[in-house]
Parts: C-alpha cells; structure tokens; sequence
C-alpha cells in the first residue's frame, strides 16, 4: 500500500515547532563551562614546552607567570605523568628565563613539592625533579634561601643516594643534585666535608671493582660511579687548601686505577680529575712531586695514542683527544685555553678547575647557558665576569658582525683549526684503523 504524501518534505506534523518550543536559551552556566575550557590551557604542561620563541617573546609576563602558577599546582596532582611533565615544564622555563622575583615568593612551595617528589615519585620523576632543585639553587645564587632549599633535601638525596635498592637513573641525579646545589648553597664546611664523604662512599667503590680482577661492574653502576665522581671534584675546587691537601693524599696514587677500566667516559672522568687533582697540588705545593710519573705518563700516553681494535671509532677519538690535554697538564703543567662566546662578551677557559665548573652548569643549563652567563648573577660571580652589562637594542645592532665578514672569519678558523689538529693526531694510530 503506498504511503499517503505530506506538505512539508514528509516530516510528522507539529515537530518542527516541538523542536523550536523545547530549545532553551544559552545559559550563563553554559558560558561559564564555556569559558573554563578555553582557560584550562595551563593544564596541559605540555603547552608551555611547545611554545615557540616568537610566542614566548609576544607572551607578558604575567601570562608567563600565571602559567608557571599552573604547573607548580601540578606538581601536587595525584597522576605521576601529569606531575612529571610539570615538573620538566618548571626546568624549562628557568633554563630559558631569569625568575628571581617569581622564585623566590614560591620558594617554599617549590621545594616541598620537590621533597615529596623525590620521596615518592619513579625514577623519572625523581630524575626531574632532582633536576629542578638543582635549577632552583641556580636562579635563587648562594644566598641564606639557597642554602634553606639544600638543607631541606639534602638529607633525602643522601638517603636515596646511598639506597642500594633505589633505581640508579635516580642515585645518579641525586649525586649530581648533591653537588650542584652544596656548590652554590652551602657556607657550613662541615656540611660540605659531609657531602664529599658520601659521593666518596659510591665511587671509591671502582677501585675495589679495577684491582680485583674476579668483580662485576656493571655498566649502570659504572654510570653512578661517574656522577659522583665529577661531583665529588665539583666540591674539592671550593675546599680550603688543608683539606685538598688530604684528599690528595687519600686519591691521589688511586686513580691512575681507573684509567685501566673498560668504560670510555670512566677513563675520560679519571683522567680530567687527574690533571686538576695535579693542578691543584701544584697550587698548593710549588715544590709538588709525584713518585710514580714514569709509570703515569706511561699510561696515559697509551690512552693519548690508543689504536685498540675492540673500541669504537669514536671512542679512541673522543679518549685520545681528552687525554693529550691530561698529559700536557701532568707533564708540561699547560692547559690549552678555550674561548666561550655569549653575546657580545667573551670568557677564557684557562685551567681545569673552570672547564670542570663550565661542564656541570653547562649540562644542567644546556641551550640556555649562553642566557644565564649574559644574565645570571651567580654564574657571573663563580667565572669572574663582573656585573651583568646593560645593553640596548641599538648598542646590540651595532655589535652585529655581517653575514658575509661573519662567513669570512668562520673560514679562517676552520682552516686553522684543521691546521693545528693534523699536527696533533698520530697518523699512525689512525691507518692501523682502517685495517
């Protein structure tokens, strides 16, 4: 039977004003659901790590602030994942700014949040976290609010860093927390001979595992072994001359251990550690002698030319070319001087004690070291640059070299570079390579 047509495109009769007579008007609740959704940005904290330069340079400051005031209220959230992108959200932002006045109201709050991740969070989250901390002391400089932030989390890393049991990504972090911040923040010695004994308790353990043929070390352990051990002489560049003189005693005739182990970037840490341990006992003792330099030079002058086929490539490079600088220091008492551009302004790297405090806060700051040398007053203080210039726009144009002058000095210094690094290299080492 055919179905009986209707007006109107075949719809019931009534529902279209049904539809219009049950359509309510927009609410102000509905606006203020509205409106929240489009406020929650800070939420994500993804959001503020994607941000590009160009909309971080447009962005006020109270936006910045009231998105970093997001992130550190979720640091407390109950999920690890949305506290740990809070947490990596935090150090970029002080890698990148200068936020004294904004740190040093939260402080506090900063660092209980940081306490109670460290204490109850994953490895990767005490990983960032410890980062943080160590980023934290950085904008804050060695003050008395420095020094409050070290002496609530010290004991905690200690903790962690002596636990056996706790993963060694977050052992690792804690060792290079412990450093950084007794660095910056500590004026108590004994806090900081205390400090040292720790990390000493974890890497001293590489001599038991070099001597005793029988040991497995693992190459995690070696890992946190290393961390300590640049810690460790982090904190020897700031102890009075007596105490450098008995911790030469103590590890002195020690290291030459570990430059026999089968980790590259072990060998590479004790051989850095060796030069400044001798260029601090050189400071300390004009008449500075050292019993076994026959046999040291000996080693390290195999390291300097190693050609051993069962290394990578890039190791034998990477371990030659550190360790003719460690025999030119123990042998010729010279340190070959690098130079660090940041803005207009430019800083020498003249001894070992400066080039091992330039790597720590170059890995904690990464891109962002160049911004803090220029800005930062502590870092400004520790390398002896002086007081942050003021300089305007126009001042900065014309500082600016042109492309094609900045083009022609960059040739030069590669062919020079090139130059000086073929003198160096033993030709031999590297055809015994090839076969």
């Amino acid at each position: 039977m055919p179905k009986s047509k209707r007006r109107g495109g075949g719809n019931p009769r009534g529902t279209s004003g049904a539809q219009h007579r049950n359509m309510q008007p927009f609410s102000d609740e509905d606006a203020s659901i509205e409106t929240m959704s489009h406020c929650s940005g800070f939420s994500d904290p993804a959001s503020f790590t994607e941000d590009g330069p160009e909309v971080e340079e447009e962005a006020t400051q109270e936006d910045l602030e009231y998105k970093l005031k997001g992130l550190i209220d979720l640091t407390l959230d109950k999920s690890a994942k949305t506290r740990q992108s809070a947490l990596e959200g935090l150090k970029n932002a002080l890698t990148s700014k200068i936020l004294y006045e904004f740190i040093l109201e939260r402080r506090m709050t900063l660092t209980d949040s940081i306490e109670r991740c460290i204490k109850k969070g994953k490895s990767d989250e005490q990983c960032a976290a410890a980062g943080l901390a160590c980023l934290l002391c950085v904008q804050l400089g060695s003050g008395i609010e420095s020094e409050e932030v070290f002496k609530t989390l010290a004991p905690i890393l200690k903790k962690i860093l002596s636990d056996g049991s706790a993963s060694i990504q977050a052992r690792q972090a804690c060792a290079n927390c412990l450093g950084v911040c007794c660095f910056i923040a500590t004026d108590d010695i004994t806090e900081l001979y205390s400090t040292m004994e720790c990390l000493e308790n974890i890497f001293t353990k590489s001599y038991q595992n070099e001597k005793n043929s029988n040991s497995i070390s693992s190459t995690q352990n070696t890992v946190l072994h290393i961390s300590a051990l640049l810690a460790w002489t982090l904190l020897l560049t700031i102890c009075p001359m007596n105490e450098v003189k008995k911790k030469l005693e103590m590890h002195l005739h020690k290291f030459p251990v570990l430059l026999s182990c089968d980790n590259v970037n072990m060998r590479i840490a004790a051989g850095e550690t060796l030069a400044l341990l001798f260029e601090l006992a050189r400071a300390t003792d004009g008449d500075f002698f050292y019993e076994d330099m026959e046999l040291l030079t000996q080693k390290l002058k195999a390291l300097a030319t190693d050609g051993n086929k069962h290394r990578a490539k890039v190791d034998k490079r990477k371990q030659r070319s550190v360790f003719r600088d460690v025999l030119r220091a123990v042998e010729e008492h010279d340190f070959p001087t690098e130079t660090v551009k940041f803005g207009p302004e430019r800083m020498y790297i003249d001894c070992w004690v400066k080039k091992q405090t330039y790597d720590t806060f170059k890995d904690i700051l990464g891109s962002g070291m160049q911004y803090h040398l220029q800005s930062n007053e502590l870092l400004r203080n520790v390398f002896e640059l002086g007081p942050p210039l003021m300089l305007d726009e126009a001042a900065l144009k014309t500082m600016k070299i042109p492309r094609f002058e900045r083009h022609l000095y960059n040739s030069a210094a590669f062919k020079a570079r090139t130059k000086a690094r073929s003198k160096c290299r033993d030709k031999r080492a590297d055809v015994g390579e090839v076969f």
